[in-house]
């Protein structure tokens, strides 16, 4: 993740993240990203049934009953083991986790065992009793998926009204006052909407934002060419920046992020380089806690079934099931190659890659996202295909 407010805006200072010493057991969730040990923040996609058919899902989701999810009583013991790891965050997500009647049984017991419970919805079957009991629970955030404004949305969705039904939603958990933001993936047929949706932000005082470059994986490995060009990657991060300033200067200060292209960090180091140099050391110095893209490092997956991911982008090579090992096992297992290459990847990059092995970003980058390299390469670790700095600015020709 990189936080457009936290850097671009200067909401976010490294004094902030030394003061609690970068641990991420103490590290409030904002400033989570730059914590120092990258204890991992675990994605449970607790099940693959989904009331909507979105065009772009990683999961493949359907909705229809799927056999062999973790029940109840695993999904507890999986909690057990990732509080003892010391993963500060459960993040349950699907297909759809409203879906699953045990939602508010297994967040309780995640913030009991004193992890933050979060989740990851389409929204739109968060119903006033259900808010309720996600309140009563202490759920810590509902991230929303939005992928434009009604049509859009519900062209994505696959589902007339999917849009009203999420506001719908938003509201409920509102009303009982419950954190909510949005995630919005970015591409060629919805980055028309990226101003309404932050219109939409200040209208209904939503204080948090997360929009996701599109990466090739389950539905989504269909949609190479509705990726944005290099290009429009940089202009779509332009608007982002600019709307962010402007909504802080008009004193709505949104938490504002884009996830899973992690040039966006030097690109907005650059930027502020020309406007503001003094701010630009304390961005770098940010970018560096951060360090890049954490896929097999400080985030992690589990699957409905069990089986253990680098993340939620990975379904197609599991290290292991949760049923056989548990999760911190595994996850320090690397006697698995693609375990050992993530965690110590720069080698393996610099060996395959040109550009990034090049990049003087790089450890601030951590050469971006591994799974699209592979989809576009058929190689793990080549260059990532969506980075869109050029060569003057990754230092391709001092190299």
């Amino acid at each position: 993740m990189i936080g457009i407010s936290k850097l671009y805006c200067g909401t976010v200072e490294p004094s902030d993240a030394l003061r609690y010493g970068r641990d991420s057991k103490k590290l409030p969730s904002h400033l989570l990203q730059f914590s120092k040990d990258k204890k991992p923040v675990v994605v449970w996609n607790m099940t693959r049934r989904c009331n909507l058919k979105c065009v772009h899902c990683y999961a493949q989701a359907k909705d229809e009953e799927f056999k062999n999810e973790l029940s109840t009583e695993e999904g507890k013991a999986l909690i057990d083991d990732l509080a003892a790891f010391g993963s500060p965050v459960m993040l349950f997500s699907g297909g759809e986790p409203t879906i699953r009647k045990d939602l508010p049984e297994l967040a309780a017991y995640a913030r009991e065992k004193g992890m933050r419970a979060v989740i990851s919805t389409n929204g739109t079957l968060i119903d006033k009793d259900l808010a309720k009991k996600l309140k009563e629970v202490g759920l810590s955030y509902v991230g929303i998926s939005l992928d434009g404004i009604r049509e859009t949305n519900d062209k994505f969705r696959g589902m007339s009204g999917a849009f009203d039904a999420a506001l719908r939603g938003l509201h409920n958990c509102q009303e009982e006052g419950i954190k909510v933001g949005l995630r919005f993936t970015i591409n060629k047929q919805n980055v028309k909407d990226i101003p309404a949706i932050f219109d939409l932000l200040e209208k209904e005082n939503i204080p948090r934002i997360c929009f996701y470059h599109l990466v090739y994986a389950g539905r989504g490995s269909k949609m190479v060419d509705e990726d944005l060009s290099l290009e429009d990657s940089r202009k779509a991060v332009n608007l982002i920046m600019q709307r962010t300033r402007e909504l802080h200067e008009k004193g709505f200060p949104a938490e504002v992020l884009t996830v899973d292209n992690h040039c966006d960090g030097p690109y907005i180091y650059l930027k502020m380089l020309k406007e503001n140099p003094e701010r630009a050391a304390e961005i770098f110095e940010l970018l560096s806690m951060n360090q890049g893209n954490s896929s097999g490092i400080g985030i992690g997956c589990v699957s409905w079934d069990g089986s253990v991911h680098a993340d939620q982008f990975w379904r197609h090579y599991s290290f292991g099931n949760v049923r056989e090992r548990s999760f911190s096992e595994i996850w320090t297992d690397l006697s698995d190659e693609l375990m050992a290459g993530l965690k110590y990847r720069k080698p393996l990059i610099q060996a395959n890659g040109d550009r990034c092995a090049k990049c003087k970003w790089f450890d601030v980058c951590n050469g971006n996202f591994r799974v699209r390299a592979e989809a576009v390469y058929g190689n793990v670790w080549a260059d990532d295909p969506a980075c869109y700095l050029t060569k003057e600015e990754i230092g391709y020709d001092e190299a």
